[in-house]
């Protein structure tokens, strides 16, 4: 680790594990059929608004001038309508902050909303602000499977630190990765990895229960100049990424069928400790979709500093100075950097087989 932004790891990493401890209590004590659904039908749970409030807190306690893009906003708490949900939020907040020396008293269902509702800034090239996703992978989350709390630093336009906490995520990376659904109880012995990365100074993973923990290096698997054995880390959901012309690429680069499916982010951090090697997200429909900022901020620069090379489909950087989405980018591609531009390439040919060219303009 380093002293680079040394106040802000440090705040990062404990926003991260407090949110961690609540989404795992949530997982453990709550069922699917407590969850809302937003407008877009990704589930929204207790999870996500309790962990975005916690973090939010942290963050405004450690740096309150400081801006925060998060996914979601208190509409849904609010009112009688939101009161059931509100009273579960506000008490599992207020025991994960007074456990971490946080508050002194309990926040008030006000001063909770106004947390919350810190993250409805919009971004842009010019401020300092926070990115952050509570729970990205709502439905792994949900079924047992691979979620991730992202949360990530942005400085005129660039990743400067990104923290994510995959609690599902073995510790050690030769264990096998339990199916979704079977994380109970005992079987989540060895799981839950806390990854950093902070601009220029690498990349690091530690055990999300262990702040004693040392910090060990990550970096992404040498693939020797080749792809053949080289895996894809790509998304559960159709809906997310085309799958069908991931396959296409794998056999353009000669890849075989080696495939590493999972939700969230938890994707990146995979890739960067050398699990997988590739990662897709390609358009689907008619590529109007726009990547979101906190769906790729901490994940991308985990990769960067682990030895990797992140960009869109058609190899220009992410920019992530342009408000909440990656408005100037389609989909998103990710390898080791001296593979990159095969991998761009392969992503061209695929895309003009499909008659869809016009993506990469």
């Amino acid at each position: 680790m380093n002293n680079y932004l040394q106040d802000e790891q440090r705040a990062a990493l404990q926003a991260v594990r407090v949110a961690c401890s609540i989404t795992t209590k949530v997982f453990q004590t709550l069922t699917s059929a407590e969850s809302l659904t937003k407008k877009d039908k990704s589930p929204v749970t207790i999870g996500d608004f309790s962990a975005q409030a916690a973090v939010n807190h942290i963050l405004l306690k450690h740096f309150p001038q400081d801006k925060i893009v998060g996914e979601e906003d208190s509409h849904d708490l609010q009112g009688e309508q939101g009161a059931s949900i509100r009273q579960k939020v506000s008490q599992l907040v207020n025991e994960a902050l007074a456990t971490s020396h946080y508050i002194d008293k309990p926040l008030s269902d006000e001063d909770l909303l106004q947390t919350i509702d810190h993250g409805v800034y919009e971004g842009g090239s010019d401020a300092r602000f926070w990115t952050l996703d509570p729970i990205d992978g709502t439905k792994g989350f949900l079924r047992g499977g691979q979620y991730a709390v992202c949360l990530a630093l942005i400085e005129k336009g660039r990743v400067e630190l990104g923290v994510m906490g995959c609690p599902n995520l073995p510790q050690d990376k030769s264990q096998l990765k339990p199916k979704d659904g079977e994380i109970r109880g005992s079987s989540m012995d060895g799981l839950g990895a806390l990854f950093v990365a902070v601009r220029g100074h690498g990349a690091y993973v530690m055990p999300i229960d262990d702040e004693q923990a040392k910090p060990e290096p990550v970096h992404m698997r040498d693939m020797q100049g080749s792809f053949e054995g080289a895996a894809f880390c790509e998304s559960v959901e159709a809906s997310h990424s085309s799958l069908g012309t991931n396959a296409r690429i794998a056999q353009i680069l000669g890849m075989g069928d080696n495939h590493v499916r999972m939700d969230s982010q938890a994707k990146y951090a995979s890739i960067s400790r050398g699990d997988g090697d590739v990662y897709l997200r390609l358009p689907v429909g008619d590529g109007t979709y726009q990547e979101k900022i906190w769906d790729h901020a901490a994940g991308a620069l985990l990769v960067e500093e682990a030895g990797g090379r992140v960009s869109d489909i058609a190899g220009r950087p992410l920019n992530f100075g342009l408000g909440r989405t990656l408005a100037s980018n389609k989909g998103v591609i990710a390898c080791q950097s001296s593979m990159h531009t095969q991998l761009v390439n392969a992503v061209a040919q695929a895309l003009k087989e499909e008659g869809r060219a016009g993506l990469l303009a």
